[in-house]
């Protein structure tokens, strides 16, 4: 990329909207929409009578120095595009007790967290989640590429290095489904969105329970919509290389397809969970006990094999609360 200081002195204002899009917005912003198309933004400005700068509270150098500034952090090259693996490092349990384990996840892999409810699953997903180094009440840390983090770097890059999909989430914004994704999608510089977006609205209405259109708006959508929505926009674009999830069993999704369109945009994938399904779908699972890591099992081939006769067992039990749910008598189970 051009130096985007040497590009706003030299290009014209046309040019420079063309290469970067995002300047025209800025520009309304500041009500100088009318600007010369055909000068360099640093001319057109000091055209700008004095009173109408004086608005801002701004020079005309101030205010180019404003838009390089705005453009720089915008097209920064991001720091996640090369994520090859997070590593957790013990810290101590509630009782103080230390926590002897360091476990890497790589791009691809997904862990699930297992443990009674209350036991610290979600203390460990915002240990990662905040990037921990020995500074929150676990004392865990948390490395990037086997690298440990500044707090200048867990600043910059906790804001698109994780994503999180909590138990609860409601939209706030009245807007389409195809408005939030190209909205989204926007934010996120893709090009030729409309393909990853057609995508993406594929992906969630293959993962949630009762289908929707584009045209449908996000606040009416059912929290297992809501939640496959996100899930697919989390794979698709959001660029957040470590995904966290804490408890998707109860969000009427279809949670093996979910997994999977998760992982294979290589995502490193993290799930607190009580559903044994989930849990031995994982390669590995990180068992949690008195607030802190006890165990990190990785899942048996004879686990795997037992996959099939518990979904048996999960279907007989689904059909057997839709019957009493409905009014029926439960008459006979195969056992």
């Amino acid at each position: 990329m051009n130096d985007i200081k040497t590009t706003l002195t030299t290009e014209t204002i046309s040019a420079i909207i063309g290469q970067y899009p995002q300047t025209a917005e800025f520009l309304a912003n500041y009500n100088l929409s009318h600007l010369a198309q055909d000068e360099t933004i640093a001319t057109a400005m000091k055209a700008i009578p004095k009173e109408e700068l004086e608005e801002f509270g701004l020079t005309a150098e101030e205010l180019v120095e404003r838009l390089a500034d705005f453009l720089t952090a915008l097209y920064a090259k991001r720091e996640t595009e090369d994520i090859r693996t997070v590593t957790i490092i013990g810290g101590q349990n509630k009782s103080g007790e230390t926590e002897n384990i360091a476990l890497t996840v790589s791009a691809g892999e997904i862990i699930s967290i297992v443990g009674p409810t209350g036991s610290g699953k979600s203390r460990l997903l915002a240990d990662i989640e905040c990037l921990a180094q020995g500074d929150t009440p676990t004392k865990r840390t948390v490395l990037v590429n086997d690298k440990p983090l500044t707090l200048a770097e867990r600043f910059r890059m906790g804001t698109h290095l994780v994503a999180q999909l909590s138990q609860n989430m409601n939209f706030i914004l009245d807007i389409s489904v195809d408005e939030f994704l190209e909205m989204h999608a926007k934010s996120r510089l893709i090009k030729n969105s409309a393909p990853v977006i057609d995508a993406c609205f594929a992906a969630a209405n293959e993962l949630a329970g009762e289908p929707f259109t584009r045209e449908t708006k996000v606040t009416q959508l059912s929290g297992g919509q809501s939640r496959a929505l996100m899930i697919a926009d989390t794979a698709y674009i959001s660029e957040s290389p470590i995904v966290l999830i804490d408890e998707i069993e109860n969000a009427g999704v279809d949670r093996e397809r979910a997994l999977a369109v998760l992982t294979k945009n290589d995502k490193i994938v993290l799930i607190s969970t009580h559903d044994p399904l989930l849990a031995l779908r994982a390669d590995r699972r990180i068992v949690i006990k008195n607030g802190g890591i006890a165990d990190i099992i990785e899942t048996s081939e004879e686990e795997k094999a037992s996959l099939a006769h518990i979904e048996n067992l999960q279907r007989t039990l689904s059909a057997v609360q839709h019957d009493l749910r409905t009014g029926r008598r439960i008459e006979h189970i195969d056992k």
